[in-house]
């Protein structure tokens, strides 16, 4: 599963470098995939569809810090646990129980993203 920030965040910002993929963004701030990964120019996503890594995404909130599902690893393959998590104050990062992924799956997006 990804991690996600509750309306709860006071946007302290604590969350945003410890993440080692660069998935966490600042509400209203645009993203990218390329941001803090090996990817860049057009890409196959782990699901197949094409997409420029380049190229600026919409916001996934606008008021406070965000988590890109899609660049999540919940920090799978750099730490024991999902860093965000553990520097919140106020324990706005949790579990999105929208989105579940297995230990493979996150391995393998993690190593999509990072390339040796």
């Amino acid at each position: 599963m990804a991690i996600i920030i509750t309306d709860e965040c006071i946007n302290c910002g604590a969350c945003e470098p410890e993440c080692p993929n660069n998935a966490i963004y600042e509400g209203g701030a645009e993203w990218r995939y390329a941001d803090g990964t090996s990817l860049t120019g057009m890409v196959n996503l782990p699901d197949g569809s094409p997409v420029n890594a380049d190229e600026d995404k919409d916001p996934v909130d606008m008021d406070v810090y965000y988590i890109v599902p899609s660049k999540c690893t919940e920090c799978v393959g750099f730490h024991d646990e999902p860093q965000c998590a553990a520097v919140c104050p106020v324990d706005c990062c949790v579990d999105d129980e929208d989105i579940r992924e297995t230990e493979d799956e996150l391995l393998a997006k993690k190593d999509f993203m990072h390339l040796d």
